[in-house]
């Protein structure tokens, strides 16, 4: 059995994130009876912080690649470095991924991070997406890119994917009824036009990302490595 993890950092149970969230696995789920998906909601953990610079991962002899701190995001740090497939889902909110989310980042990515020579080591190597969903219309995306580019890349240098995918939903619908909202300035008609011309296009896309990963984690991309030895 070969396992794609999942983790969804959005703090809503059946809206956009959590749509394509359903779909991907949908995906990966459909090519064969060995990939298994689970999904970990992070709004869902007991609490959990960033990183709090305790070092224990610097520690010299003591690198294991994971985070010491112990709180609700450990078994989700644990079950991410064991994986075979890694997705990050999350919400674009100023630019930026949700604030579990980011903690959730830097908890998996700094005990990677050598500062012997700076390279990035995850414990294991595997494919990687990410899903994005954003009020914001593609036109931002450049600018939004980034803010985001830098720990993307570390994560996939990590993974050793050179190559991730991306999943991304622009000028998503953000509630059932707008009428119900002081939210006029967002255009509310545009985005229900939007939603109604590309949302079954993206739920496809997420699909067919699903189907990818599965295809590649069937094809033995994962594998253990040593951390540090790079």
């Amino acid at each position: 059995m070969k396992k794609i993890l999942i983790v969804d950092g959005g703090p809503r149970r059946a809206m956009n994130t959590a749509a394509l969230c359903d779909a991907f696995a949908e995906g990966a789920r459909s090519t064969s009876p060995e990939i298994v998906v689970e999904r970990v909601r992070l709004y869902d953990l007991p609490a959990y912080k960033g990183c709090v610079s305790c070092l224990a991962c610097k520690l010299k002899g003591r690198e294991t690649g994971s985070c010491a701190l112990r709180d609700g995001l450990s078994d989700v740090l644990r079950a991410a470095n064991e994986a075979d497939g890694l997705v990050i889902a999350s919400p674009i909110y100023f630019s930026e991924w949700t604030a579990m989310t980011r903690a959730f980042l830097e908890r998996l990515v700094f005990p990677w991070l050598h500062y012997t020579d700076f390279s990035v080591t995850a414990p294991k190597k595997m494919p990687l997406a990410w899903i994005y969903t954003m009020n914001a219309p593609a036109s931002m995306m450049p600018d939004i890119r980034a803010h985001l580019s830098i720990l993307e890349g570390a994560v996939a240098r990590g993974l050793g994917d050179p190559a991730p995918q991306f999943v991304e939903a622009y000028a998503t619908v953000q509630v059932k009824d707008y009428a119900r909202y002081a939210m006029d300035g967002l255009q509310p008609d545009a985005h229900i036009a939007w939603r109604d011309a590309h949302w079954a296009d993206d739920l496809e896309t997420a699909r067919t990302a699903g189907r990818a990963m599965a295809g590649k984690v069937g094809n033995g991309r994962s594998q253990d490595t040593q951390h540090g030895t790079r």
